[in-house]
């Protein structure tokens, strides 16, 4: 299927630039935080279920905000709710200085559950500005193409995870004459406080430094004329959810999105746990998850240029297959190439947010703003999985396979899910 109508028309240009430069401001505070579940398990001493808080904080923050969001968006406008949006990601981020002073993990927990109130207000609304800038035709491609810059964000909060912090961390740096690695839990405690004190210094900084950034961002946009393609309807929540209820296409495509975001996080965030448990360290895992980002980025700009000639619904069903494959190789094959397998994943994860959302709100008209909340509130998928995935790799072994393998059984059926969901809405969609 081709189309003669541009995906970026030139009235909504300069928009269509600043909105798209905040998907990639999100995807570095997501995947500058991952990394941060092993840093703090480190740190703070914590079993895997306790550290994956931070992954509780980060996406129940979504889906705490997601419909305040899309209320406030609805009654404004798209621009005030970015502002708002960008100055709750502000504070949020500026709240690590005080909270690596007190030294209390609970304060970061606290302190990212603030600064995903802002990234909800920005995906609540910079995904639907996005699609209403310009032809419905190209609406889900455009939605690609911005979607396009989410990962180039994520690949340099990954960079700097890796360099400036996993690179840095005391906790981890500490050798006995022969090189062997002293675990932190074995050091003495004056040891472990003057490291503790250092090694929150480290995470604290980047997150400082992205505050600042920010607030740069809020200002240039404050002053920036943008268009107001929200509609201003009165809107009624309750009559809209209950038409949203009875869209077949949504209704599936929330669900899909909770599994997708859930198979996400759980990839990215447990790649290094995967290569620790083959030897590897935490700032050689990071790695491999930014091989992962670097392939996924390719493969959304490809993906992104295919769709323009297949459908959407059949794409996302066969890069779900994609997906069941390389994550099926990483649980049974127990060594390198099962770490290769797990970082082939993000290839075929790279269409499906932006496609399930597109097929999602293709024909919810009126109700595009509430709809859009729901598809946000979707990424809680990312709070509760990671966490049963850690308690899963808590276990140490499951049956003949090393607990990390087996944990990845839960990505893999997230992807059953997505799979159905490309087959189902192409099913729907093609009956008119």
């Amino acid at each position: 299927m081709s189309s003669k109508a541009k995906v970026v028309e030139k009235q909504y240009f300069i928009p269509f630039i600043l909105i798209t430069s905040l998907f990639a401001l999100w995807g570095f505070a997501n995947d500058i935080t991952n990394p941060m579940v092993a840093a703090f398990k480190t740190v703070m001493e914590l079993t895997n279920t306790k550290a994956t808080l931070i992954q509780f904080a980060f996406y129940g923050g979504y889906t705490t905000m997601a419909i305040p969001a899309a209320l406030f968006a609805q009654r404004y406008s798209y621009k005030k709710g970015v502002l708002l949006g960008l100055g709750l990601y502000a504070l949020g981020a500026l709240l690590f200085y005080p909270a690596a002073q007190f030294q209390m993990f609970g304060f970061f927990v606290g302190s990212l559950y603030v600064l995903t109130f802002g990234l909800a207000f920005l995906e609540t609304t910079c995904n639907p500005f996005i699609l209403s800038l310009g032809s419905k035709e190209t609406a889900t491609r455009r939605l690609n193409l911005a979607q396009s810059f989410n990962p180039m964000g994520s690949f340099i909060g990954m960079t700097v995870a890796a360099r400036f912090v996993l690179a840095n961390l005391n906790a981890d740096n500490h050798f006995d004459a022969t090189g062997n690695k002293i675990e932190f839990s074995t050091l003495n405690e004056a040891t472990k406080a003057l490291d503790k004190l250092h090694d929150l210094a480290v995470i604290r900084d980047p997150y400082v430094a992205l505050g600042l950034v920010v607030l740069a961002m809020l200002i240039l946009i404050a002053v920036v004329k943008m268009p107001d393609t929200a509609t201003h309807e009165e809107m009624h929540p309750l009559q809209s959810m209950k038409r949203l209820f009875k869209n077949k296409v949504y209704r599936t495509g929330v669900i899909a999105q909770i599994a997708y975001v859930a198979a996400q996080i759980m990839c990215w965030t447990f790649i290094i746990q995967y290569a620790e448990s083959l030897g590897l360290t935490k700032e050689a895992g990071q790695y491999h998850n930014m091989v992962a980002m670097g392939l996924f980025i390719v493969s959304r700009l490809a993906s992104t240029f295919i769709l323009k000639y297949v459908n959407a619904s059949r794409l996302l069903m066969w890069f779900a297959i994609g997906g069941i494959t390389t994550t099926a190789c990483a649980i049974f094959i127990v060594g390198l190439p099962g770490l290769y397998c797990l970082v082939a994943t993000s290839v075929f994860m790279s269409l499906m947010f932006p496609t399930i959302y597109g097929i999602a709100l293709g024909n919810v008209g009126q109700d595009t703003t509430l709809g859009s909340a729901g598809l946000v509130m979707a990424i809680v998928g990312g709070a509760i999985m990671p966490m049963l995935q850690a308690m899963i790799m808590d276990l140490g072994t499951v049956g003949f396979l090393p607990a990390v393998n087996a944990s990845f059984i839960l990505p893999l059926l997230c992807f059953v899910v997505i799979a159905f969901y490309g087959k189902y809405s192409s099913k729907i969609l093609a009956k008119g």
